[in-house]
């Protein structure tokens, strides 16, 4: 659909996976789809692999899961976000859980699955390529992930996606001052920005919270721990949704 508020002629929202926002002065700054959320996928058959080994009798996999989350936020504070706090997540649920005493053996087995995604290929959803293709040569681009410095960069330079933005900012966490700031070291008009990304914490809500425009890309693999509802769009800015994988329907509209 062609969404057309307030000067921004001919925003097409949900033409492909990732959007085409089309403005007409539009700058965007664009959260790793092709990073984050791909890698994601990694993570997740990390997890299942992890859950499967631990073949806990009382727990469902479920319930592992929920303990799961509850030790990465812990993690989180401890060792901030990638690999290493993963890895600390896993060995930690599984002293919780598991019956037998954690053996050197078995602390090794644990570690092991996440040897598995440490330099696995990026893997794409459709067409993000050539959306991201298609929107470095109308806007400028500028790649904002969150994470470790070398985690980060490594995956930056293995999707082979940094071809496609004029930079790539790693930070340790989102949050709206972190946007503002990137906004004014690149000289972006704050009502002209736009956040495209799955994660209504990271993504949507810290960059509308920071006066910038965002396209929701929900997705059924966004860690859980990303999971919130997406804030109303501040009055004189838009917030867009594309539905990949549910029901959403690409509606804009100004709040």
């Amino acid at each position: 659909m062609v969404a057309n508020f307030g000067g921004l002629d001919g925003v097409v929202a949900a033409e492909t996976v990732l959007s085409h926002v089309d403005g007409e002065r539009g700058e965007l700054i664009v959260r790793g789809l092709p990073l984050e959320l791909l890698a994601a996928q990694g993570f997740e058959r990390a997890i299942a692999r992890f859950i499967e080994f631990l073949n806990h009798h009382e727990f469902t996999p479920e319930q592992v899961r929920e303990v799961l989350n509850d030790v990465e936020r812990e993690c989180i504070v401890k060792h901030g976000y990638g690999l290493q706090s993963f890895a600390h997540a896993l060995v930690d649920t599984f002293e919780k859980l598991s019956p037998a005493p954690v053996t050197p053996e078995l602390h090794r087995q644990v570690l092991s699955f996440t040897r598995q995604i440490e330099n696995h290929a990026i893997e794409f959803l459709p067409e993000v390529p050539e959306t991201l293709e298609y929107l470095s040569k109308k806007h400028r681009l500028v790649l904002v992930t969150k994470g470790a410095q070398v985690e980060q960069s490594g995956k930056v330079e293995r999707s082979g996606v940094q071809a496609y933005f004029v930079a790539t900012e790693i930070v340790p966490e989102k949050k709206p001052e972190v946007y503002a700031q990137l906004a004014d070291k690149y000289e972006c008009d704050h009502t002209c920005t736009w956040m495209i990304g799955n994660s209504p914490k990271s993504d949507i809500n810290p960059a509308l919270a920071a006066g910038m425009n965002a396209v929701f890309v929900p997705h059924g693999d966004t860690w859980i721990l990303e999971h919130e509802e997406v804030n109303a769009a501040p009055e004189g800015h838009l917030v867009l949704a594309v539905g990949a994988d549910d029901d959403t329907d690409g509606t804009a509209g100004p709040t």
